[in-house]
């Protein structure tokens, strides 16, 4: 029987539909040229052939135009080709295909942070969901809970989030297997995160810390970032929990490292500004030491982000 986290994403699977006028079909009648393109029957495809004759093409073609799209950031260039997704898998290693899988779901994400579209969102997980077994079943774990945690964001970006729970659990079962701290430290701090916003502000606090003390352990050579990213909700945490003997020394780290990544980015992080407002938090529940505020380079800062590869 298939686990919940299976049964879960076959929920966000698609039906077959007519690529002239979109209604779902169980059976469906391909374009005899490409091989791809499927109709309700000849009225479909020959009202769709204008349209359609731009794209009916060898999948030598479609293979060169794709990676083309890809090297030059060119998110609609690659969605263009993604009917033609399952020839471009077939017959292909594991490794080629989940370079493949790679492209068009990095186009779905771009084209979710462009738009704000949901639909982005999901088809993202469905493909990150083929990659996480091909990276299983070539043993790269690091790689396969980072991808988790990435279709945990997304599912949480589509308002699925209990979806999103199951890849961040098992996320962190992958970390704890393999010992690897960096995805441990990822799934906990989305784990944590979620328990925050729905109220559960003391499983959330815990989750948190064991995302710090993960990302201490952190197998990467610069983990300032990953770091930051758990500090800041976790001070939050820990002041909703009235847990303020242990603010305080978490804030100066929250410093510490906020400056020293606004200097290795030549400009000032944002998150040095957060921890600013939570030097000020400190103050007004009264701890008499005031903690150390960084001092800003000469200039208008402008703010700025990292984000993690895939």
């Amino acid at each position: 029987m298939a686990d919940a986290l299976t049964q879960a994403i076959q929920t966000l699977e698609l039906k077959a539909s007519c690529s002239h006028c979109g209604k779902e079909r169980e059976e469906l009648k391909r374009c005899s040229v490409c091989k791809h393109a499927s109709y309700c029957g000849a009225v479909c495809q020959n009202a769709a052939w204008k349209k359609h004759k731009k794209t009916c093409v060898t999948i030598e073609e479609v293979e060169k135009r794709v990676n083309a799209a890809s090297e030059g950031a060119d998110w609609r260039g690659v969605l263009k080709w993604e009917g033609r997704l399952e020839q471009l898998l077939e017959g292909q290693s594991d490794a080629t295909c989940n370079l493949v899988l790679y492209h068009f779901k990095w186009a779905h994400t771009t084209g979710m942070h462009a738009t704000g579209s949901t639909d982005h969102a999901l088809a993202a997980v469905r493909l990150q969901h083929r990659r996480i077994g091909l990276m299983g079943n070539m043993e790269r774990f690091r790689d396969q809970g980072e991808a988790m945690c990435d279709a945990a964001q997304h599912l949480i970006f589509a308002l699925k989030r209990q979806e999103s729970l199951l890849y961040y659990q098992r996320a962190r079962d992958v970390g704890a297997a393999h010992g690897f701290f960096s995805v441990e430290c990822k799934a906990c701090l989305g784990l944590g995160r979620v328990a925050m916003d729905e109220g559960r502000h003391e499983e959330g606090a815990d989750l948190l810390r064991n995302a710090l003390a993960a990302s201490s352990l952190r197998e990467d050579e610069d983990d300032t970032y990953m770091e930051l990213q758990v500090l800041a909700p976790l001070t939050d945490a820990l002041f909703q929990t009235h847990e303020i003997d242990e603010v305080e020394p978490l804030v100066l780290r929250y410093q510490e490292k906020a400056e020293a990544q606004s200097r290795k980015d030549g400009r000032v992080c944002f998150m040095e500004l957060e921890s600013l407002y939570a030097s000020a938090r400190l103050l007004e529940v009264g701890i008499p030491s005031t903690p150390h505020l960084p001092s800003f380079r000469q200039g208008t800062p402008s703010l700025s982000g990292s984000s993690t590869p895939d």
